[in-house]
């Protein structure tokens, strides 16, 4: 059970104890008011005793019930405060018990987590370092493609320029190639 909600049962237990405070002190001023009644009213009359039994008595036939009713309050009131304090008191440890358990299982979640968190920053640092590896791997085996695919190209273009060169020669007779001529056969085995 989360903190607020602890407190808030313990704030509901003393809201409850103040009630019936309140509720003593109620009873209490009422007892107060109807006694300062009773006493103006047979304090006059002290004078007049048979006076005074004649009117004492309905008062105190009035004030009767309404002291058994105070002292039936009291006592239920008291009642109830006895019987709240050992629920108070459970409900509090439980409340306890609750926010603890509570507290370890969130503990065991972030520590989840950060295994979580760990073991796929591995797995992305893994995929990484493999899309590395590939990518390598590629330009290596283009590279060696390149290779094989023109060297036999310039093998067989300086084969062309070979036999160009010995038709010419045979056609042309053996005179001496001219510069340009010279270059350009140059530039063909470049």
């Amino acid at each position: 059970m989360p903190e607020d909600v602890f407190r808030i049962v313990i704030t509901v237990a003393v809201a409850l104890a103040c009630l019936v405070f309140v509720v003593q002190a109620g009873v209490v001023i009422a007892l107060y008011g109807v006694i300062r009644a009773v006493k103006e009213r047979v304090l006059p009359l002290v004078d007049q005793v048979s006076t005074i039994t004649t009117r004492a008595v309905p008062v105190i036939d009035r004030v009767s019930p309404t002291l058994e009713t105070a002292g039936r309050v009291l006592a239920s009131t008291q009642k109830i405060i006895e019987d709240a304090r050992p629920r108070v008191a459970e409900i509090s440890t439980e409340a306890v018990a609750i926010a603890r358990s509570g507290r370890q299982q969130v503990e065991r979640v972030g520590a989840l987590l950060a295994d979580a968190s760990e073991k796929a920053r591995e797995r992305l640092n893994q995929i990484d370092r493999s899309v590395d590896e590939t990518v390598e791997q590629l330009e290596n085996a283009g590279e060696a493609v390149k290779r094989a695919v023109t060297r036999p190209v310039r093998e067989v273009n300086g084969l062309a320029a070979g036999i160009s060169a010995a038709v010419s020669a045979l056609v042309h007779g053996s005179r001496r190639p001219s510069v340009d001529h010279a270059t350009q056969d140059e530039e063909m085995f470049i």
